[in-house]
């Protein structure tokens, strides 16, 4: 099943079912006004949002309508927890290689916290209220669970994983990472809607993220995760609890690097031929291959695109797609800023 909230003017939104292409949408308010709801009662709810769903995608839906990504919210607008960061070994791998030249490079996090009260949809504006602070995009997967109980397993929690989602979360690279705010792609999916391409905790499937329109990352999201989301999600559970509707991501989507075809020795500088999923990344590849960075952070007027193609060629989340936007003091136009 494929899921979206839409836009109705409160802060969670109404629940949508979009068929698998993306291409049509269903108001299931006879079963279900809230993605949360649906979470909270899951056994009872989630049969009846399936068959609807199978009708939707056999064409056979009541009421449908074309599905327009640029009407959602995040799917969950606002969670009970959103914790992410520390999937993806290489990613902490790099930047700590690029902290032994400078000591002012980004320190790589493990799982933590960020703010969940106000999670944006995927075509929100990136806001910057200054360019000094150093903003920074983060493509990464992300998790919706079910109740988890404290010390579970991490088999365990990968059964309690409900819907898969994309996002991107934004930090002050100048503020010691600190969280600027995460966005999310359309869609959150239900894993069975990816087949095999689900497999061990891992989406296997490749990220693409583009910046100002070039693209600058292509990863493949499963091989090279290095903490599956059942370890994640168990290692968030370890001292306490976890009700329905927490958010647990993989942090920024990363790839490890390789010594370059034809060099004679491993001392020999690497080569990233998948590229980045974050600036951090790419000025720690320039540190190491040149000794400096040229590449700045975000600025105001810059475009980011994040997406992920299923097997069958579609989207499987919608993309996301934000451009960086200044500040606007209340009372004041855009114009005026």
């Amino acid at each position: 099943m494929k899921f979206a909230s839409y836009q109705d003017g409160s802060r969670d939104g109404q629940l949508v079912v979009v068929s698998r292409d993306l291409g049509q949408a269903v108001y299931p308010s006879h079963i279900a006004n809230r993605l949360q709801q649906v979470l909270d009662d899951w056994n009872y709810l989630s049969p009846q949002l399936q068959d609807l769903s199978d009708q939707l995608n056999a064409g056979r839906a009541r009421n449908t309508f074309a599905f327009n990504p640029a009407q959602c919210l995040a799917p969950l607008p606002r969670a009970y927890q959103w914790a992410h960061g520390g999937g993806f070994g290489s990613h902490a791998e790099l930047l700590q290689q690029a902290q032994a030249v400078d000591p002012s490079v980004p320190q790589a996090t493990g799982l933590v916290q960020a703010s969940s009260d106000a999670l944006l949809g995927a075509q929100a504006p990136l806001v910057c209220a200054n360019e000094a602070w150093e903003l920074d995009f983060s493509a990464e997967l992300a998790v919706a669970t079910s109740d988890i109980p404290t010390g579970c397993t991490p088999e365990r929690a990968l059964d309690g994983v409900r819907l898969l989602l994309l996002a991107n979360s934004f930090h002050l690279r100048a503020h010691n990472n600190a969280d600027a705010g995460t966005a999310f792609a359309p869609v959150a999916v239900t894993p069975d809607e990816l087949g095999e391409a689900w497999r061990k905790g891992r989406v296997n499937l490749s990220l693409q993220t583009s910046w100002n329109g070039r693209k600058v990352g292509l990863c493949d999201a499963g091989p090279d995760m290095t903490l599956h989301f059942g370890q994640l999600i168990a290692q968030l559970a370890q001292h306490r609890s976890l009700r329905a509707g927490t958010l647990v991501g993989s942090g920024t989507v990363s790839s490890p690097a390789r010594v370059r075809e034809g060099k004679k020795s491993a001392q020999d500088l690497p080569d990233w031929p998948k590229g980045y999923h974050c600036i951090a990344e790419k000025r720690a590849m320039e540190l190491l291959q040149s000794g400096q960075t040229t590449t700045s952070y975000l600025r105001v007027g810059d475009t980011v695109e994040m997406d992920v193609k299923g097997r069958d060629g579609h989207s499987l989340f919608g993309a996301i797609a934000q451009e960086v936007a200044s500040v606007v003091a209340p009372g004041a136009s855009a114009a005026s800023a």
